[in-house]
């Protein structure tokens, strides 16, 4: 507990407020370092009944590595309206951009003891239902498993179940997430993706936020 007060402490400092960052945690680390990189900060804020998702991308520096640290409390739905703008802002900027600059969420690696990054630079994100045609992978609240079709699988057997289909023209591929799942459950099951699925593939998918 000692070592996740101190990460706390230090992204209170690091952006200079006295408002505090509860980190996802995980078990693994998919990436353990970033250099030259810009940290951005999404705070859990409460305005009444509304849960607000606070941007403070002041120290965020176009041609740097991003690295966002969000509150793990924050709903889906609040969150990444926030992500798709600074998206947008770095991809827009061709003056100072950098093509070897990525995107990184942070979380804590539970066992190693040690921040650990995910990369999320090639996802694309669009808060609405997939269209007609799109193969959708549900990732719903509260669930171990994933929904493909019908069926209710493990996400390890995705590529699996969706290759093993005879399609008559093949469809894209898109992850579908609940907009009311916690970031920390949004987070969990990307490192999940990360180890068993997208790294086999050229294109991410899209994910819709619905």
């Amino acid at each position: 507990m000692k070592y996740f007060t101190l990460i706390i402490v230090f992204l209170l400092f690091s952006c200079g407020k006295k408002e505090d960052v509860l980190l996802p945690k995980s078990n693994v680390s998919i990436v353990k370092d970033v250099q030259d990189h810009s940290p951005i900060y999404i705070f859990f804020k409460k305005e009444g009944k509304d849960t607000i998702a606070d941007l403070n991308r002041k120290s965020a520096i176009i041609s740097t590595n991003w690295i966002l640290n969000i509150d793990k409390r924050l709903p889906l739905k609040v969150v990444i309206p926030q992500v798709i703008k600074m998206q947008e802002k770095k991809r827009a900027d061709s003056a100072h951009k950098n093509e070897n600059a990525e995107n990184y969420y942070s979380y804590a690696d539970s066992i190693g003891k040690n921040l650990a990054f995910l990369p999320f630079t090639k996802v694309f994100y669009k808060m609405e239902k997939p269209t007609a045609g799109s193969f959708v992978v549900y990732f719903r609240k509260g669930k171990k498993q994933v929904f493909m079709g019908n069926q209710e699988i493990k996400i390890s057997e995705i590529l699996k179940q969706f290759y093993s289909i005879k399609f008559d023209k093949v469809p894209d591929l898109v992850f579908l997430f609940d907009k009311n799942m916690s970031y920390e459950e949004y987070i969990q099951y990307k490192i999940l993706l990360q180890k068993d699925v997208t790294y086999n593939l050229d294109t991410l998918p899209v994910e819709f936020i619905f």
